[in-house]
């Protein structure tokens, strides 16, 4: 006979599955603009440079909204963000549906940034309050990797409905989503199993700025902070704005076949994410040990693909598709760092510092990216050669080059406090 649940853990499985969708519907929205760069260039009028500052601003906003959210979740708690979030989200792909010129669509593109910013930590302080410590990483992984699967509606299937729906239509029914959201919202979701709604103290500007000091100062919050920057930025960029155009002019791929790899990346995402947070729980201390491994993969794929006299050969590009995948799940190792590195009570504002690394990274690439197209195109035109995208893609070069540097600095330390720590009878996790 079957044993049955107990209600706290039937209401967190009720409550991630909220959030989890959630966050799934935002990097929908995030990833929307990724197959339809192309054509918001028409739409618009606009140069690499003016599209990538589509993406460059809503990253711009949800890389800098990391840190004051951390600290809204701490002082409001994660449902009342959520709802925040989702409200914002819902607004901006409705304005981005209906904007008929540029300055409107960037405005537009600025609330859907704020909206996205207000999810994924939310939804870490739910798994955290809801879930016992030996389930944390696996369920933090299990969330990053199914909610990048939003990512793939924004591949294929919003590809068909710019296609055959039009601008219009295709972002109004994605932007419905947030409706359905907001209500499950409302009547499922909980900061924790005592109580529907926390309020956390009150905090001077002081206080703020000592709590986020005392989190930067701990060297695993660093360290995470660099892990996150290391692994995240190549497959960010390409499932955001640059991947579907480096596929099509860079390589000359079809329209088809650059979505289908646009969607191994979120199948790799998917199949690593589970692993990786088996591997996180079962190793702590090769925490590090497996970032520098999987960058150390991106790097050497991506310069095969460079190197690559003419076209790559599609079973390579799939390659470097899964590979730059795998970067994806990777970066949620940061947040393991941050979470034994840190006091529950600075949880999210910690989480929100990481945050940051792989975004900012992402944010420099997408920008550079674009100035060095218009840089390498001839008359200003976005009938981009392969070889614009040689030299534009070849700039991660140097974001690979400091954040490894990093990690292998700060696990050092981080190494050293936790010895330290143990010979003190402080038990904390390892780098």
């Amino acid at each position: 006979m079957s044993r049955s649940r107990s209600p706290v853990q039937s209401g967190a499985w009720s409550v991630w599955l909220v959030g989890l969708a959630i966050y799934f519907v935002a990097v929908f929205h995030r990833s929307s603009l990724a197959v339809a760069g192309l054509t918001a260039a028409d739409r618009f009028d606009i140069s690499a440079s003016q599209l990538a500052t589509f993406t460059m601003l809503q990253l711009l906003v949800y890389a800098g909204m990391q840190v004051p959210v951390g600290l809204l979740v701490d002082r409001f708690g994660s449902r009342s963000v959520l709802l925040t979030g989702t409200l914002l989200m819902t607004l901006g792909q409705t304005g981005f549906a209906l904007a008929e010129s540029y300055p409107l669509a960037l405005v537009a593109r600025v609330f859907v940034g704020m909206g996205d910013a207000m999810t994924f930590i939310c939804v870490l302080r739910l798994v955290s309050s809801w879930f016992p410590t030996r389930r944390i990483p696996f369920v933090t992984q299990v969330t990053g990797t199914i909610g990048q699967a939003g990512a793939l509606l924004a591949a294929i299937p919003m590809t068909w409905a710019l296609s055959h729906l039009g601008w219009t239509t295709a972002y109004l029914i994605a932007a419905s989503a947030g409706i359905v959201l907001g209500v499950l919202a409302l009547l499922v979701l909980r900061d924790s199993p005592a109580a529907r709604t926390l309020r956390g103290p009150s905090l001077s500007f002081a206080a703020v700025r000592t709590s986020l000091a005392a989190s930067w100062a701990h060297p695993g919050t660093r360290l995470g902070f660099w892990m996150h920057f290391s692994t995240q930025f190549s497959a960010t960029t390409l499932a955001l704005l640059w991947g579907y155009p480096f596929f099509v002019r860079g390589e000359g791929r079809s329209p088809a076949t650059a979505g289908f790899l646009l969607t191994v990346i979120v199948v790799a995402i998917m199949c690593a994410g589970p692993v990786l947070g088996w591997l996180v729980g079962a190793h702590p201390w090769h925490r590090s040990t497996a970032v520098l491994a999987i960058v150390s993969a991106i790097v050497t794929i991506w310069t095969v693909v460079l190197l690559w006299p003419g076209n790559a050969p599609l079973p390579v590009l799939v390659v470097l598709a899964f590979v730059v995948g795998i970067g994806g799940p990777a970066s949620m190792i940061g947040f393991d760092l941050g979470r034994t590195s840190n006091p529950a009570e600075r949880l999210a504002s910690a989480s929100g510092i990481i945050n940051q690394g792989g975004f900012l990274a992402s944010l420099l690439l997408v920008v550079t990216i674009g100035l060095i197209l218009d840089w390498r195109t001839p008359g200003g035109s976005t009938t981009y050669p392969p070889s614009a995208f040689r030299w534009a893609m070849s700039a991660q070069y140097v974001l690979w080059a400091v954040g490894l540097t990093q990690v292998w600095r700060y696990r050092r330390r981080t190494r050293a406090v936790v010895s330290r720590d143990e010979l003190e009878g402080v038990v904390r996790a390892p780098a």
